[in-house]
């Protein structure tokens, strides 16, 4: 059995480290062995530095029905079909100095377009979350509700719509490539907001799915997410972002965001606190939980020290949602995941 290739080695189209990407779920699928590198960093780099989603790009790799892997030219062409046939050269460049530990100096907050105030920044540091006001313009937001709907095939002037979409299982929506998604998650205010956060403009950007939360009726019931954690718990639990854009009015019975303020400031003292024996993601955190309402248009960045979820929708409007997060390179979490 050959050896997985090296970082080093590129394809035609010149992406380091995307070969070795290929080459462990090839050795994967081939030995039946778990992979046992240590490689995340390094694939989430590559995956989002190409405007890729982790999760398609694994069930890629993995998921070929007949047990077999796609050879690297096939895995290629697939990468370069998701971005409508080509990469940039200054894309691929930013990939290259993120995987070589080259991170550009930090820019001051006081140089960079504030998009949140005093006020709401020292409600961020308390409380774990913030909200930015009409993040997209709404040529863009309208935009994207029509792709999202065109996706789902559904009609929001008719519930009876609204439960074909082979939903069920999840709220998720597996929609990630659309010029119309590309539109909002390159807004710049969406930028600015986590450029303030993060104290740097040099921000990577997720390409993330959609979302789709009908209200409950007999014949469909919320299925979750319920709270949880998208992070090891692993104490201390270094600064984390995650966003989610209402693309629609949200009450805070809509199936809101839902989250445990202020987590963020205690979840290293509750974590060392707990016996060996309990498991942190088996607690319940129901009766501190609070929905998130906000106004179409509205961004909503949370730490990822937060529990978070979703909720039943009790009201008589879907939700609608698209997730967007932006985070620097290199940031060097090394927890195990717990």
């Amino acid at each position: 059995m050959s050896q997985p290739a090296t970082s080093e080695d590129i394809g035609k189209i010149g992406i380091p480290h995307l070969k070795r990407l290929w080459s462990r779920a090839q050795s994967v699928r081939t030995t039946g062995l778990a992979d046992q590198t240590t490689d995340g960093e390094a694939d989430t780099i590559v995956i989002h530095g190409l405007g890729l989603n982790l999760l398609e790009t694994y069930r890629y790799l993995y998921g070929f029905a007949d047990g077999r892997t796609p050879d690297f030219a096939e895995f290629e062409q697939w990468v370069l079909d998701k971005n409508s046939g080509s990469i940039s050269p200054d894309r691929i460049s930013r990939i290259k100095a993120s995987l070589a530990g080259e991170i550009g100096e930090p820019a001051p907050t006081t140089t960079l377009a504030r998009v949140f105030s005093d006020d709401e920044m020292k409600f961020w540091d308390e409380h774990g979350y913030v909200i930015l006001h009409n993040a997209v313009t709404e040529e863009q937001r309208q935009a994207a509700v029509e792709v999202l709907c065109d996706h789902l095939k559904v009609n929001l002037d008719d519930p009876e719509t609204w439960y074909t979409t082979g939903l069920g299982a999840s709220i998720m929506v597996e929609l990630v490539h659309h010029p119309a998604l590309n539109a909002t998650r390159e807004s710049p205010r969406i930028r600015q907001a986590f450029a303030q956060i993060w104290g740097t403009a040099d921000l990577f950007m997720t390409n993330d799915r959609c979302g789709f939360n009908p209200p409950e009726r007999p014949g469909f019931r919320f299925p979750g997410p319920y709270l949880h954690w998208d992070t090891s718990l692993v104490a201390p639990v270094p600064l984390g972002t995650q966003g989610i854009l209402y693309l629609t009015d949200t009450e805070a019975e809509q199936g809101a965001l839902t989250c445990v303020p202020g987590f963020n400031r205690r979840i290293d003292t509750w974590l060392t606190s707990l016996p060996a024996d309990v498991n942190p993601r088996l607690q319940n955190f129901s009766s501190e939980s609070v929905p998130i309402a906000g106004r179409a248009g509205d961004l909503i960045i949370w730490h990822h020290a937060l529990p978070h979820g979703s909720r039943p929708n009790r009201t008589t409007r879907p939700r609608l949602v698209q997730y967007i997060n932006m985070y620097p390179p290199n940031l060097d979490d090394k927890r195990p995941w717990v």
